[in-house]
């Protein structure tokens, strides 16, 4: 198989003559040298805002990717990977269209199924991703001369992990959730009680009744144990192909449990409190900034909303088209409201568009967001579309279709910023009733300006933090000290079955002792009372 693999560089060092690298004709002096591997779609929004900040703080970063890459677009010298973009972006799109049209229809275990078989074409692609990289040599030589100071990964990529292992290089993590939080949990040995820590994608609040607690900690061992299985099935994979894998950690959990800092993209705003390790930090919405100016046509379009405002619709970088039938019934709904509405769609135009819709294949949703005029946003329910109206205090009605988005809406429907509908059965007169109640009833704007000035009252945004932990690591060559010491523990330490066994021993010891004791001592007043009763 060949080694193929795709090295963009925003910001380089210099480094040997290949032209695997394109280098930009300046380098920083004093920055340090980051690393990333970044994840896909909006994952990859987020990393871009991190690595923008850091050049911009003259710091000099270096991007890997395969050219099979869906959504990453940037300066790169590409090179080819065994797989095509359609190969990867149609995986992806074929378990999307699955939770959107199917899953609801589906039973169990048709569910799991579907879930399994996608999991393991995913992960025979990653594996090529790595065959093609770590068995590139020359990639691999040029990494180490590169002399890097970290690595920046999201943990959907496979492999950037184990190059910072083999590098020597300190590792920080950037991702917003794992299916069950095993990655968190596991890896990273974040404590989460099933009690009162509600499993993603569950769409549970930290107060659960009984049945939520059971069906929670059901979820909590299930995806345990499919993810356990997957990473041994998948670590076999990886130690036939990679002989250099020999000697270092035998679990995914042995390098990505390694990582100085854990990133996650989320905050107490859209998340629940939980324990933390000190390691961990969240930076929640990271990506959001104040609204800029909107292009010319679009900022006439707002205008001549009036006082009724602008409704902006937006199902994600994901989900860009809709089934006929889907469209018409939303499309339906938007033009019976007051509002003028600003649509990202690129799919066949719905039938009898009314006149206050306008489409885009792209929108400035951030700008959007942060206008004046705008009254309510209909989105899918994705953290970073949240995060963008939470900022800017806009009230949502929610369309979940996969992943976390059931769970992100549940909990600012708790806060009644939000009104969920389902895909699948909305009708034309529920998302317009959604509408009007979201844009007319005062509290769900209040609520959301509520939500924003938690937001964004912190000491450092979002950002910031990102990056100054970012910073920190290159500093001083880690942060290993905020690790916690249950990682060097193995399962029966960080239990305490030892300590109980022994407890166990000299407690049933001790019993067996004290009982002993008095069956002798009743037999000997047994026997003192059979001699007295004889004389």
């Amino acid at each position: 198989m060949s080694s193929h693999w795709t090295v963009m560089v925003h910001v380089f060092l210099p480094l040997p003559a290949l032209l695997l690298f394109l280098v930009l004709p300046f380098s920083p002096v004093d920055g340090g040298r980051v690393l990333v591997f970044p994840g896909e779609y909006s994952h990859w929004l987020n990393m871009r805002n991190i690595m923008e900040e850091l050049v911009r703080r003259n710091h000099s970063v270096t991007v890997l990717i395969p050219d099979a890459s869906p959504s990453v677009n940037y300066i790169c010298f590409l090179l080819q990977v065994p797989f095509s973009r359609s190969e990867l972006h149609g995986t992806t799109q074929e378990v999307i269209r699955f939770f959107m049209y199917d899953f609801h229809v589906s039973s169990p275990l048709q569910r799991f199924f579907k879930v399994r078989d996608w999991m393991w074409r995913m992960t025979d692609l990653m594996v090529q991703q790595c065959d093609s990289m770590l068995k590139n040599e020359q990639l691999m030589a040029t990494l180490r001369d590169a002399a890097f100071d970290v690595v920046l990964l999201d943990p959907m990529v496979m492999c950037g992990d184990l190059v910072a292992d083999l590098l020597g290089l300190p590792l920080i993590l950037s991702l917003r959730f794992s299916f069950g939080g095993v990655f968190e949990r596991h890896c990273g040995h974040a404590p989460a009680p099933p009690s009162y820590v509600p499993v993603t994608p569950l769409p549970y609040s930290d107060r659960m009744t009984v049945v939520e607690r059971l069906m929670n900690t059901v979820t909590y061992v299930g995806t345990s144990a499919m993810t356990e299985l997957k990473w041994y099935i998948q670590n076999k994979s990886l130690m036939v192909l990679f002989p250099v894998w020999a000697g270092t950690p035998s679990s995914v959990c042995g390098t990505l449990g390694n990582a100085d800092i854990w990133l996650i993209r989320t905050f107490w705003d859209l998340d629940t409190p939980r324990p933390t390790p000190p390691n961990f930090k969240y930076v929640g919405g990271l990506h959001c900034k104040p609204a800029k100016k909107l292009p010319e046509d679009m900022e006439v379009y707002v205008q001549s909303s009036g006082d009724a405002g602008v409704v902006v619709v937006s199902f994600g970088s994901m989900v860009t088209n809709l089934t006929s039938e889907r469209a018409d019934v939303i499309a339906m709904a938007l033009g019976r409201i007051p509002q003028k509405v600003i649509w990202r769609y690129s799919g066949e135009t719905p039938k009898g568009l009314a006149a206050n819709i306008k489409i885009y294949d792209w929108i400035p949703q951030n700008d959007l967001l942060g206008h004046p005029k705008t009254r309510a946003f209909v989105t899918h329910g994705g953290t970073n579309g949240l995060y963008e109206a939470v900022y800017h205090g806009v009230p949502v009605v929610g369309v979940p279709l996969f992943g976390d988005q059931h769970y992100n809406l549940a909990h600012l429907t708790r806060r009644t910023a939000s009104i969920v509908i389902d895909f699948n059965r909305l009708t034309a007169d529920e998302m317009t009733e959604a509408l009007h109640t979201v844009i007319n009833q005062p509290s769900y704007r209040s609520n959301m300006k509520h939500l924003s000035a938690l937001h964004r009252d912190q000491p450092m945004t979002p950002l910031n933090t990102a990056v100054f932990w970012v910073e920190f690591v290159m500093r001083h060559s880690g942060a290993q000290h905020l690790r916690l010491a249950s990682h060097h523990l193995n399962w029966f330490q960080y239990h305490s079955v030892d300590t109980a066994a022994f407890l166990l021993l000299v407690t049933a010891t001790t019993t067996a002792l004290c009982w002993a004791g008095v069956r002798c001592f009743l037999q000997r007043c047994r026997r003192r009372g059979g001699r007295e009763k004889n004389d």
